[in-house]
């Protein structure tokens, strides 16, 4: 059989596929299903300073290829992630996780991760810089590569883990935002996080999510994400989560051919919450397949 194990930032996984923050919870849930130390790793629930409810209802719209979601950074807080949620998660799950992290100003971002960055358990930090800048009108701190780099050093002026920073699609021009980032000391990226998205209600007229838009996920945000992917690759050193539309094991090897290290599996285990497992039990075969010895040896390799 072929070799699956991947090192991203250092750490070594036994796979490369990582289910998507947001949509696998803190792990424990799916824990009851299945296994879930098959996963190379994932990324729990985005959290932030303080307990969020959300936005308000309805915060998802299905889509032909997707869906659209304002969830909101719904989560309970820093404190009960750390005191309630990670001790959970450890009694199902031997291997480091990811952490997402979700800030409203570059302060909080940094207490955020420097308290994050003591859990023995968290091997990863994902920085989640799509979330609004509340002391700039509200613009997101990924939507410039100025804002995008002053997360980053802050963040990594406070930890000792590998900072991947997640950007969003939503710009102009995501690779200069991700060659800021790695410019400011950033030890990978991830991408891409949702896309703008909205949907309509036909009886009334009005748009179907309370919030208006959110954000789009789901098989055709793939071929967007693995064109974002590429672009990003050429441009930077340090190494790629790769995010969007992947519901496959051919997915996820062709955005390891665009050139990411992990790839994040995310729509997908809202349809069907084995999704991932799959996708780990279905990478042999394609691999064989396509005469891939080995998943590592083929991450750029359409560069």
């Amino acid at each position: 059989m072929g070799k699956l194990n991947v090192t991203l930032c250092g750490i070594e996984m036994d796979n490369p596929v990582i289910p998507a923050s947001g949509t696998f919870g803190y792990g424990y849930e799916f824990a009851e299903l299945y296994d879930i130390n098959c996963l190379g790793t994932f990324s729990f629930k985005g959290t932030t300073k303080e307990p969020r409810y959300g936005n308000p209802l309805p915060r998802i719209a299905e889509c032909k290829a997707g869906l659209i979601n304002a969830i909101g950074l719904q989560n309970p807080g820093i404190d009960r992630v750390i005191s309630e949620e990670l001790p959970k998660l450890k009694e199902v799950f031997s291997k480091p996780v990811m952490a997402n992290v979700g800030g409203f100003s570059v302060e909080e971002y940094v207490e955020l991760c420097a308290r994050l960055d003591r859990e023995e358990q968290v091997g990863w930090l994902e920085v989640n810089i799509s979330c609004p800048n509340v002391k700039a009108g509200g613009k997101s701190y990924g939507m410039t590569p100025e804002d995008a780099a002053e997360v980053t050093a802050a963040v990594k002026a406070v930890t000792t883990k590998p900072c991947i920073m997640k950007l969003t699609p939503n710009v102009t021009d995501i690779v200069s935002i991700a060659k800021a980032c790695e410019d400011a000391g950033a030890d990978g990226v991830s991408l891409i996080n949702t896309l703008y998205g909205m949907r309509i209600d036909l009886k009334t007229g009005r748009p179907v999510i309370a919030n208006r838009m959110g954000g789009y996920s789901g098989p055709a945000a793939f071929p967007i994400a693995l064109r974002m992917v590429y672009q990003v690759r050429s441009a930077v050193k340090i190494p790629i989560v790769g995010i969007g539309g992947v519901s496959s094991a051919e997915d996820v090897v062709e955005m390891m051919y665009a050139g990411a290290t992990a790839v994040g599996v995310g729509a997908a285990n809202c349809i069907d919450p084995f999704a991932s497992k799959k996708i780990i039990e279905d990478l042999p075969r394609v691999m064989e397949k396509y005469g891939i010895d080995s998943l590592e040896s083929i991450i750029g390799g359409a560069q």
